[in-house]
């Protein structure tokens, strides 16, 4: 899997802007690939999808969620060394809210993760309370949280570090973010966004399902089937809604939508 990832790192040096593959980062050059982002992994290559299908995280999802649970999304965060980019804190759930909650985020450490190179932080039981708002102060959805946000308890942040093929799961809910890479090292790691079938989009969801009709999208949900089978009978659970409108000028991903949307930092550069 690292060499993989490693493989399209080095495609992205003929990448001049960002694109349906990659998301690059600030002073990305065919010198000194700098990616935050390759994107729908389980798309670009079939490994990211076997890895998923057939490893450990298909019982986790039995005991956590059920028996029918499908991809949500999949994303390859990719911190370059030397300042590769913060992703702000926000709840994954302010992106899609579905019609119950049943949601997680397993991510999978492809090198080491320490304190130096953008460990993933997140707030113990955050996935209990409200949903906060991630509107900026022109009320635009910039994907993150005010770190002057009264509700924003970033006291209570715990990070997650570990070796190369270490995993994390956690929920659609948690307060989450993850400072620049100061260190000399990447900080490659694979999300795999899951939810249980019953479990349909109010709205929101990746960019691409978004373009696809109404055959395309059944066709893709399909192939999206991780465990058991699709549920027609929408699931619903009074859970907190927030839509994340109105939408910020460039939507193809977190960072984008932070940019471009006008999100506040919590996070310094050293």
């Amino acid at each position: 899997m690292q060499s993989i990832t490693h493989d399209f790192i080095d495609r992205s040096r003929r990448v001049t802007e960002s694109n349906d593959v990659y998301d690059l980062d600030e002073g990305h050059s065919f010198e000194t690939p700098k990616l935050t982002r390759i994107k729908l992994p389980h798309k670009q290559h079939p490994f990211f999808w076997d890895v998923l299908k057939n490893s450990g995280i298909t019982e986790v999802l039995r005991q956590l969620i059920g028996p029918n649970a499908v991809l949500q999304t999949s994303k390859l965060n990719a911190k370059a060394p030397g300042g590769g980019a913060a992703v702000e804190w926000h709840q994954d759930w302010a992106f899609y809210p579905h019609t119950n909650d049943d949601m997680l985020a397993f991510g999978v450490f492809l090198e080491d993760v320490t304190e130096e190179n953008g460990p993933l932080q997140v707030i113990p039981g955050s996935h209990k309370g409200p949903i906060l708002n991630h509107n900026s102060s022109d009320n635009i959805f910039c994907g993150a949280v005010d770190p002057s946000n009264p509700e924003f308890q970033i006291e209570k942040a715990v990070t997650i570090t570990g070796k190369a093929g270490s995993m994390s799961v956690h929920h659609a809910r948690t307060l989450h973010g993850s400072a620049p890479n100061v260190s000399d090292r990447a900080r490659l790691m694979l999300f795999y966004e899951c939810c249980a079938a019953d479990a349909w989009p109010l709205m929101g969801g990746s960019a691409y399902i978004q373009r696809l009709s109404q055959q395309e999208q059944w066709d893709d949900l399909l192939d999206r089937m991780i465990i058991g089978n699709p549920v027609l009978q929408p699931r619903m659970k009074e859970v907190p809604v927030r839509l994340p409108y109105p939408p910020a000028a460039d939507i193809s991903s977190i960072f984008q939508v932070q940019k471009t949307g006008g999100a506040k930092s919590a996070f310094s550069r050293v």
